[in-house]
């Protein structure tokens, strides 16, 4: 760093010339701490680590992606989804938005097969392949595997040190592999579930609330992945900034299970008085019901 360089050759020069000046010896030695300040920093790395998430696809999305039609799922006598429709294209990165939190992880768990519609059809395209980050993880974890051989069934290279590559990613050392999955803190199983997805090579992403449990710096870095992704992406998130910079399109799910759907940056859609408009009309319709 020439800056750096140019401000010690500066330093070390006042020193030399005025540490044996009385009047400018306190100077002098003022000067002397902020270079070996600066000289610690040069040897001393920085205690913040970003882990380093890149979600790469094996193959490239084709133009079918996503057909949803007619969804509908009620749960313990509450419509949640009615009657939704829409279809998914290759560029979209969309935002799941809306209160109704339910809703949210009941569409993503139907979309990964985990559960049954009431009624309606969704359909993958041939070219798709999906990794999914479910917001209840607590049975992917329910084994004895330790974090290297839980992470090798995900991995079509079955090489420890190719698995290990993408732990240490997320900031697992080598000594972490042997832990047993079990045991893990909440953080440290979602940088588990971020190296799965990564290692799986899908080109599309379904995320439900990912940044819970993650510091600052691995949001930082989600957010990065996600904004470089080439493929599709569809996310919750109470992460405002990872909402902001990631989607260029949102789906608001109604209370009543309705769905609002633009294409659009989230801030643009908070700010839009089209979209309050149709919020408040879709909520008297269900007060009304």
């Amino acid at each position: 760093n020439k800056k750096k360089e140019e401000k010690i050759k500066e330093l070390q020069e006042f020193i030399s010339r005025f540490s044996a000046n009385a009047s400018k010896s306190k100077q002098a030695t003022s000067r002397k701490r902020a270079l070996e300040k600066i000289q610690l920093e040069e040897i001393r790395p920085s205690s913040r680590k970003y882990p380093y998430i890149d979600f790469k696809p094996d193959r490239e999305i084709g133009n079918e992606v996503l057909t949803v039609e007619g969804l509908s799922k009620t749960i313990d006598g509450e419509k949640i989804l009615d009657n939704l429709s829409f279809t998914i294209g290759r560029e979209d990165k969309v935002a799941f938005v809306g209160g109704n939190e339910i809703a949210k992880t009941t569409l993503f768990r139907i979309l990964m097969g985990e559960i049954e519609p009431d009624a309606g059809t969704y359909k993958w395209g041939v070219t798709t392949s999906q990794a999914y980050f479910p917001k209840d993880s607590s049975k992917e974890f329910d084994n004895d595997y330790t974090i290297v051989d839980w992470l090798m069934q995900y991995s079509d290279e079955k090489d420890v040190t190719y698995v290990r590559g993408f732990l240490g990613r997320m900031l697992f050392s080598g000594e972490d592999g042997v832990k047993k999955v079990k045991v893990l803190s909440g953080g440290e199983k979602v940088r588990c579930l971020l190296s799965k997805m990564m290692i799986s090579g899908s080109n599309i992403l379904l995320l439900d609330e990912p940044t819970n449990h993650l510091d600052m710096e691995s949001i930082t870095a989600l957010n990065n992945g996600l904004i470089k992704f080439p493929g599709v992406i569809l996310f919750t998130s109470h992460d405002h900034q990872v909402v902001q910079t990631t989607a260029n399109r949102i789906m608001e799910i109604m209370p009543g299970g309705k769905l609002i759907d633009k294409m659009t940056t989230y801030d643009e859609y908070l700010e839009s008085d089209e979209m309050a408009r149709k919020r408040q009309t879709y909520t008297m319709v269900q007060e009304d019901n």
